[in-house]
């Protein structure tokens, strides 16, 4: 199985944190591809810079879509915009991510890194998902982390005001990942939108640029130089989103250019609805035809 980019002209593609790390990684090489790429970002300066270096190699410019993935607002603002456009949608990867040393809360009150890292990819998808069934044969692709198998989900305690710790708020967003996206193509087969999530493993990335201080000082350059390339973690997630001979595979979870059919050992349906339930709930979004 090639671990080359397949060629993607006249595909459509919107790639969420495109400006730094794994996600610069994946939109580089869908543009040389030759793919329509959207970038979004909520740095309007880091998109343009992006933008003018992807036209400069390519000769041709990416869109850019800002959006702060933080707000349900801004969210629904730019799902707005997308539509309002009128362009097809062929691949979504859902790639934005952050991560916080303390506990810290958006504007409605959720823990920040539920809210960036899974109800923005959650908000997101539905608010497009019509789109890319009617652009379909079309693809989701959502990055997720092995840390998923540490990480505990309490439907009761999502926000975790409860025994908050930045290792379990990183990996619990991640399992909601998990839960999420075997749970919409469970929902969504037939449509002819796959879903997969990705696990780029250890990447060198800014992630924790948003907490400034000795630690992240520190941490950079060991990240820099102990962690793989942006441009080698990416290969997965480039083989899921643009192999023709995957055009069918769903449900998946990938890492290291496989595929992993059972990445929940003990599968809870019970949970898994939960999840899409409060979901719903906290991003007033859901499937159109649910």
């Amino acid at each position: 199985m090639t671990t080359s980019t397949h060629d993607m002209t006249g595909r459509v593609c919107l790639v969420t944190g495109a400006t730094d790390g794994h996600g610069r990684a994946v939109a580089d090489s869908l543009a040389d591809a030759g793919a329509e790429l959207v970038l979004l970002g909520r740095n309007p300066q880091k998109c343009e810079r992006v933008q003018a270096e992807i036209a400069a190699r390519t000769g041709r410019k990416p869109d850019i879509l800002l959006c702060d993935l933080m707000n349900r607002s801004d969210v629904d603002r730019a799902a707005d915009d997308y539509l309002e456009s009128g362009r097809p949608l062929h691949l979504l990867v859902n790639n934005a991510g952050l991560v916080n040393l303390h506990r810290q809360v958006n504007a409605e009150g959720l823990e920040q890194t539920f809210a960036v890292n899974y109800l923005a990819m959650f908000q997101l998808t539905l608010r497009l998902f019509e789109r890319l069934q009617q652009s379909a044969p079309a693809r989701v692709v959502n990055v997720s982390s092995d840390t998923y198998k540490i990480g505990k989900l309490e439907l009761d305690n999502l926000q975790l005001e409860r025994d908050y710790s930045v290792s379990q708020a990183y990996a619990r967003s991640k399992l909601a990942i998990v839960h999420f996206t075997l749970e919409l193509a469970r929902r969504i087969q037939g449509s002819g939108v796959t879903a997969n999530a990705v696990d780029p493993g250890p990447v060198a990335s800014n992630i924790a640029a948003n907490n400034p201080g000795l630690l992240y000082t520190v941490a950079k350059p060991m990240i820099r130089y102990l962690f793989p390339s942006a441009a080698r973690a990416a290969r997965t997630c480039l083989l899921i989103s643009t192999d023709p001979a995957l055009a069918d595979s769903t449900g998946g979870y990938w890492r290291s250019l496989k595929r992993r059919d059972r990445p929940l050992k003990q599968p809870d349906p019970a949970l898994a609805a939960g999840l899409w339930q409060e979901s719903v709930r906290l991003t007033g979004t859901d499937l159109p035809s649910a």
